[in-house]
């Protein structure tokens, strides 16, 4: 996504190796390390067997500590050749770059402790990292913690963040910083959080001819650009998206929550269904979304419905949407909105709030978004 502004200097790092005090200031949001039970030390995989007790041979195990068959996340992966292997994730912070290539259909990540928190994948590429080989910079997608390519992914009470942080590299302009690009079809989500600042959660496809399912329940996504974005047809339930405070701007807007890109042949983009946008920043300063059309894809018509949620002070209500660009303005996009709530969905400017009829609200639910594949039964 375009860098139209610079990163906070609020340190990502610091959240996810917080101190028991920091853990004490943000556990209502969250954020802090979860503390490990005697049980999670002696018993690293919890009810999901081990290494001597497999619940079947295409399940292995991860562990920091090497109580597991890989240390690392990537190891794992790359073993388990085919179809339909589960991975069950001990606690611990990895920090690495996860590739899951599309061969690997129908995979399942673990999070083996009892809160997402407690397993944690980072790392802190940005777009304009160097790349070690000196071939150039990393790019958006490159810049991803994990990348999903392959269809029929899950995963369950897992944190995936990028810590790349501003003010720790000012030689580098390309600030995007994704902790995962998800792009194949039927891909769930449960219990887990994504935390970055631009760019967090790259919800996509492959093509713009290819359409890709996705599934997201309650979920915790933080940020500050465009932190969910993309092309896929995705449905966020019941998730807490987290608007973040931002000390190197001096005016509103400070960012804004979604960038749906969905090609104009999709009739679905993004659901997002009774869900809650909060916000460490000053009411007013962030928008709800823009649309991205990009210049590699101009038959995209984003479309993002967001309803029956809870929208707080920090989200401008006057003028919620932005454009990104001037040739396609967010009024000729496809954003509406339906019975949600809170300071920030209070309309005040009609012309400004696109809203379905009750009628209309019939065609927007996770059911005609996912067609047959249903990841909520």
């Amino acid at each position: 996504m375009p860098s139209s502004h610079p990163r906070p200097a609020l340190s990502r790092r610091g959240l996810l190796t917080a101190t028991a005090a920091a853990a004490a200031a943000g556990a209502a949001l969250g954020l802090a390390a979860a503390p490990a039970s005697a049980a999670a030390r002696s018993r690293p995989f919890g009810c999901h067997g081990s290494p001597a007790a497999r619940p079947n041979a295409r399940t292995l195990y991860v562990d920091l500590y090497g109580r597991g068959d890989f240390t690392t996340v990537q190891a794992a992966v790359t073993a388990a050749a085919g179809s339909g292997w589960t991975l069950v994730v001990a606690p611990g912070t990895y920090r690495e770059t996860v590739l899951v290539d599309r061969a690997a259909t129908d995979m399942t990540w673990l999070g083996a402790g009892d809160d997402p928190r407690d397993v944690v994948i980072v790392h802190d590429n940005a777009a304009g990292t160097p790349k070690p080989d000196g071939s150039g910079t990393y790019g958006t997608s490159g810049s991803a913690t994990t990348t999903v390519r392959a269809d029929g992914f899950t995963a369950r009470r897992i944190t995936f963040a990028n810590d790349f942080l501003r003010e720790e590299h000012p030689e580098i302009s390309g600030t995007q910083a994704v902790a995962i690009k998800v792009q194949g079809d039927r891909s769930a989500f449960h219990h887990c959080r994504f935390l970055g600042h631009q760019d967090t959660l790259y919800a996509d496809s492959h093509s713009a001819a290819l359409f890709a399912r996705q599934y997201y329940s309650h979920c915790y996504v933080e940020g500050d650009v465009d932190f969910v974005f993309g092309r896929a047809t995705a449905v966020y339930e019941h998730c807490h998206f987290r608007t973040l405070d931002r000390t190197d701007l001096a005016s509103a807007p400070y960012g804004f929550v979604f960038a749906p890109s969905t090609e104009a042949a999709n009739p679905y983009g993004y659901l997002v269904l009774r869900g809650r946008v909060t916000s460490r920043a000053p009411d007013a300063h962030y928008k709800l979304a823009r649309p991205w059309v990009p210049s590699s894809s101009t038959t995209a018509r984003p479309m993002l419905t967001v309803r029956e949620t809870w929208l707080g002070p920090g989200i401008d209500a006057v003028a919620p949407y932005a454009d990104m660009r001037d040739a396609h303005p967010w009024q000729a996009q496809r954003f509406a909105e339906y019975r949600n709530t809170g300071p920030g969905a209070v309309v005040t400017v009609p012309e400004n709030r696109p809203r379905l009829t009750a009628a209309e609200a019939q065609s927007h639910t996770r059911r005609a978004y996912l067609g047959h594949w249903r990841p909520y039964a």
